[in-house]
């Protein structure tokens, strides 16, 4: 059986777009035909909400699956987005840092648990916690790429040597084809000079692999969220609906989906 591409979105710094382009970038690999499953491995389950699974309807969740309550199929729920399926999280599963730390193979609960499960699927999203703790370790040692979402702010270079320098780590010691499929600009305003000085300075470090495609400040990416909508259900037309559209033309070209 071919095996789905597995995708971290990670970057330990908050705040920076992760949960955004998780769900959007899942929506738009849907539209474009891909099954596509979104593993929500943030407790605070932003991207479940997002996706219209309700606090009081997650009891089948993430944290559960890993425990070894429920099978992860019959965790994974359907979206408003056909072809995008999502794995919710909730606060539980921040206790499971804690009762990862205690098994000799930590690192590689993601892939034993959810390895069968994601077969049936093209793409796994896998919405990482502003961290680089157990959770994100196992993403990582999972994950055959990752897609760092960047804010164009001047912390971003160096936060990113940071995140760089772990999955060269994880890539030595746990999982040898993790690569970095790419960087993407988000919250990107070009009026700020500030903003073009560091997309200048990222893309001169990286040398090519920093996405063409920047995600824009914008209003309707930010209102889409508490209408539990990806923003093609929310606002197609908007700057952010067309920015993601963009975003996955790019990922699905660098995968060759």
């Amino acid at each position: 059986m071919p095996q789905p591409v597995i995708l971290a979105i990670a970057n330990q710094k908050g705040g920076v777009g992760k949960t955004t382009t998780a769900v959007n970038l899942g929506a738009a690999l849907a539209r474009a035909g891909k099954r596509t499953l979104i593993i929500d491995a943030d407790p605070q389950g932003n991207a479940s909400t997002g996706l219209g699974v309700a606090v009081a309807e997650r009891d089948a969740n993430l944290y559960t699956v890993l425990a070894g309550r429920t099978p992860a199929e019959r965790a994974i729920r359907l979206t408003v987005q056909e072809g995008l399926s999502i794995l919710p999280a909730n606060q539980d599963l921040a206790a499971m840092e804690i009762e990862l730390a205690s098994s000799d193979q930590r690192q590689y609960s993601f892939r034993a648990q959810l390895g069968e499960a994601a077969a049936d699927f093209d793409v796994v999203l896998i919405d990482c916690p502003p961290a680089l703790g157990l959770l994100t370790l196992n993403s990582l040692s999972w994950a055959d790429h990752v897609l760092v979402p960047l804010q164009a702010e001047f912390f971003a270079l160096e936060g990113l040597a940071f995140l760089l320098r772990t999955l060269d780590r994880v890539k030595r010691s746990a999982n040898d084809r993790l690569s970095l499929l790419g960087v993407v600009l988000t919250m990107y305003d070009g009026r700020n000079n500030l903003a073009q000085q560091v997309e200048n300075d990222v893309r001169h470090h990286l040398h090519g692999r920093v996405f063409d495609v920047k995600i824009p400040r914008n209003v309707r990416l930010s209102e889409a969220p508490s209408h539990a909508l990806p923003i093609f259900d929310y606002d197609a037309r908007s700057a952010g609906a067309q920015a993601y559209a963009a975003l996955s033309e790019e990922v699905i070209a660098a995968l060759k989906l």
